[in-house]
């Protein structure tokens, strides 16, 4: 491999990319978009629960909840099955005559935990307002930490998504698109070798990579207050290994396929499974149990825990050595299947 072949191929592909717009919207302006977005719904935590009240309940029964700070609904029976099912109510206060004149039922989807934590809520308030006291004294503090927000957990995940779309759409995708407009043959019937050109689209990619992560970082951080406890350097580094690793990947994606839409289809069906799996919106560990060790070996899995480390808890190196491992792993097996499985025409 040559530097000046290298880097004559690498400026062509920077001026290709700067030249089409949808690759600079999904690139740069998709993810600060999606980060307004979701972080304007939930900058500003839980909001308070939904409580219904069915006609019949105590006339003072809503001003008692309203006062314990729920957010209170009159409803009639059809209109409280709608909300409760549709989620917008998490229960529903009902008189139970059966069991007295003044008793009343609680109607929850007990699956739902945000359902039960309301309940148990709605009840202590009632009976308090009923004149019970509690045995044991207690009274809330409330704390508010630096990195606690969904929005804190939310940043890391989309770099990390970005870092993985961007390595295998950047990589994957031109590769086949140069094999189906015969670039590749062009190319290789010139003195430039095939080292050259994968090498050029890896470092256009990681020329690319510092303004998308860093563009990212700073919208978050002047916008939200998005907490980078840790090493500025240390996201750096995890940011480049997860491209490294995701470039294998889209090599691998690429190395047969035969025209742009079965790569994208490729490509689809290795980022959606970990979109969804590897903690982007929403902690992996809400999978089961069974699934765990696989979701843990996922590379993207393993980079956004290794972002959020840093970022919120302020982790150090010795803390990402096992998430460096799983994607040095992964990029490492991949390229050399890909390479291995590799049509230029």
């Amino acid at each position: 491999m040559r530097l000046r072949p290298v880097w004559q191929l690498t400026r062509a592909r920077l001026r290709e990319l700067s030249r089409e717009p949808g690759t600079l919207f999904w690139a740069f302006g998709f993810p600060v978009l999606l980060t307004v977005g979701l972080g304007l719904a939930f900058k500003g935590g839980p909001e308070p629960a939904a409580v219904g009240v069915l006609e019949g309940a105590p006339a003072d029964l809503a001003a008692q909840l309203a006062a314990a700070h729920f957010k209170v609904e009159r409803l009639d029976p059809a209109a409280a099955r709608t909300q409760l099912r549709a989620g917008k109510v998490a229960v529903v206060v009902a008189p139970d005559p059966e069991a007295g004149p003044d008793a009343l039922a609680y109607v929850f989807d007990a699956r739902r935990p945000e359902s039960r934590a309301a309940r148990d809520s709605v009840d202590a308030a009632v009976q308090r307002a009923a004149g019970r006291r509690d045995p044991v004294p207690a009274r809330d503090r409330l704390v508010v930490d630096p990195g606690a927000r969904y929005v804190d957990f939310l940043v890391p995940g989309l770099v990390g998504m970005n870092v993985m779309s961007g390595s295998l759409w950047a990589i994957g995708w031109a590769i086949v698109n140069l094999r189906v407009r015969g670039l590749t043959k062009r190319l290789l019937a010139t003195p430039v070798g095939r080292a050259d050109v994968l090498a050029s689209l890896g470092l256009a990619r990681l020329i690319v990579l510092p303004f998308e992560a860093s563009s990212l970082l700073v919208f978050a951080r002047v916008t939200f207050g998005i907490p980078i406890n840790g090493s500025l350097a240390l996201v750096a580094l995890l940011a480049v290994a997860g491209s490294l690793s995701f470039s294998g990947l889209a090599v691998l994606v690429a190395s047969r396929a035969q025209n742009v839409e079965t790569v994208a289809g490729l490509i689809n069906a290795v980022v959606i499974p970990m979109f969804v799996m590897s903690g982007v919106f929403f902690p992996s560990t809400r999978f089961p149990d069974q699934l765990q060790p696989v979701i843990t070996l996922l590379p993207l899995t393993a980079l956004n825990d290794a972002l959020r480390k840093v970022m919120l808890d302020g982790a150090g190196l010795a803390a990402c050595l096992p998430a460096l491992a799983v994607l040095a792993a992964w990029g490492a097996v991949a390229f050399a299947w890909g390479l291995r499985r590799f049509r230029w025409t």
